[in-house]
């Protein structure tokens, strides 16, 4: 029995992709064994264990950018990290990372215990620790084309999406619209009024909540219903009539179904999920960290399938100004679906067997 680690969390962008792989290895490896390197405060502390998967933590070190304590701080808790990381990982066959707090340290980890490394990087702008952990392996698998080095020569497989997301984009599409409203109303949801589905990441965005809360009442006078993400560590606003409030929302396919507009920061697994189900959305990317959620909204901007603006611009009155253009251009705009990332899981575990098959 072979054991994987699957080395990626913090945010749902860095774990689900993880999960879908995994999910694939094991129904293609079912002798085997995977098990999720994380973090005890991340989304992979309730995301993995309902997964069926075993997940050790390690502790979380962030690089700030700025002069601080923690900045000095950063190489002890760093080495700290790397032990605790090979402790996680020991006996390993196999290290697959997906960038993320704990990837970093787990990278560093492999490498001094000889274990073969596999990288997925899923943004335009590859992020800090998958650029380190690149150092250490060549190979490199990347959800769109990257210009710098050495991802440039990455292999190109897309986004591993949720087996949810798969069946919807595997569905026939000749009742499209009837499957639309049987998800509306098995929300809550009126089906003859539009809904809007708001989500701020996963972890919530505490500006784009504020917006909401500013503009509802005069969304709902409008018959706009809302579907509200707000994240797990935000409170959680009372629910009335055609206004939901969510702390996370575990089925995000039927979420995205019944939406007729999506308002939404624009992580990588995001966007691609809104490509793979021909969704339109206002993005508000999150400028800090990589500054990677730009480009990502861009792509599907520059194919017309989203509008795009920044954090100072999204306020309860531009939004109440232009709710009824978005709405139409969602629904002039919409795609049909697109199968371009539904089996982005499966080349991956082909190029983790071909490393494997390697050592």
């Amino acid at each position: 029995m072979r054991t994987i680690i699957f080395a990626g969390g913090g945010t749902a962008g860095h774990v689900e992709p993880a999960l879908s792989v995994a999910h694939q290895w094991m129904k293609e490896n079912p002798g085997d064994k995977c098990i999720f390197v994380g973090t005890a405060h991340g989304l992979e502390t309730t995301l993995v264990p309902s997964a069926g998967f075993t997940l050790r933590t390690i502790k979380k070190v962030v690089l700030t950018r700025k002069f601080s304590l923690a900045a000095l701080l950063f190489p002890l808790n760093f080495l700290q990290a790397i032990t605790q990381a090979r402790s996680a990982i020991k006996g390993a066959s196999l290290v697959v990372g997906f960038g993320g707090y704990v990837s970093a340290a787990t990278y560093v980890a492999a490498k001094s215990c000889g274990i073969p490394i596999v990288i997925h990087e899923a943004n335009a702008r590859p992020g800090i620790a998958n650029r380190l952990g690149a150092l250490f392996t060549s190979a490199l698998a990347v959800s769109t084309p990257v210009q710098s080095a050495p991802f440039n020569k990455a292999l190109i497989t897309g986004m591993p999406l949720k087996n949810s997301i798969i069946e919807l984009i595997t569905r026939p599409q000749s009742d499209w619209q009837s499957q639309r409203m049987a998800a509306k109303r098995s929300l809550g949801f009126d089906d003859a009024l539009p809904l809007v589905l708001v989500v701020g990441g996963s972890q919530g965005s505490l500006v784009m909540n504020s917006v909401i809360e500013k503009s509802l009442r005069s969304l709902l006078e409008k018959k706009i219903q809302v579907m509200h993400s707000v994240g797990k560590k935000n409170a959680l606003p009372t629910a009335q009539s055609g206004y939901q409030a969510h702390s996370y929302i575990v089925d995000m396919a039927a979420a995205y179904l019944a939406a007729d507009l999506v308002i939404s920061r624009s992580g990588a697994v995001t966007c691609s999920e809104f490509e793979a189900l021909g969704k339109y959305a206002l993005f508000i990317p999150l400028a800090i960290g990589n500054g990677e959620q730009l480009p990502n909204a861009q792509h599907l901007a520059n194919l017309g399938r989203a509008q795009v603006i920044s954090q100072n611009e999204f306020t309860s009155q531009w939004l109440l100004a232009n709710i009824d253009s978005l709405l139409a251009a969602s629904k002039e705009r919409s795609a049909q679906v697109s199968t371009v990332n539904s089996t982005a899981h499966e080349k991956i575990t082909a190029l983790m067997q071909n490393v494997l098959s390697s050592h």
